[in-house]
């Protein structure tokens, strides 16, 4: 784990560290191959310079991002907007987590990818990666 992905989750409060940890644990496992640091003061996982995952504390919990997952066609990935490609899900206990689901979600995130590295040298348009 990144070290300061895992001084991130040090910091949070007990049950969200299990949270936290779970979610990076796996990420990391499941995306060896994965750059992973601390974007936009929140834990991001990229492929080739494109992120693909992270996580963050909101309101109505914790909410695991995927940058392409409105693509992945997953009943369980809640999808906000229609201008970008993101989905998530919001964890408020460690119970919540089905890993099985997680990596699944993550084989795709590896397979459906939309290129949001260059979304500003396209004028806000996303283009199809994989």
């Amino acid at each position: 784990m990144h070290p300061d992905i895992k001084s991130y989750n040090e910091k949070q409060e007990q049950q969200d560290q299990e949270i936290c940890m779970l979610l990076a644990n796996t990420i990391d496992r499941e995306l060896a191959e994965a750059e992973s640091k601390i974007w936009h003061a929140h834990p991001v996982w990229f492929l080739d310079g494109n992120p693909i995952v992270g996580y963050s504390k909101q309101k109505p919990g914790w909410r695991l991002m995927f940058w392409s997952g409105a693509s992945f066609d997953e009943e369980k990935l809640d999808t906000v907007g229609k201008k970008f490609k993101d989905a998530s899900i919001f964890y408020n206990h460690v119970g919540q987590i089905i890993t099985a689901d997680l990596k699944r979600w993550l084989r795709l995130a590896r397979e459906i990818q939309w290129d949001y590295q260059n979304i500003v040298k396209n004028k806000g348009k996303l283009n199809r990666l994989k």
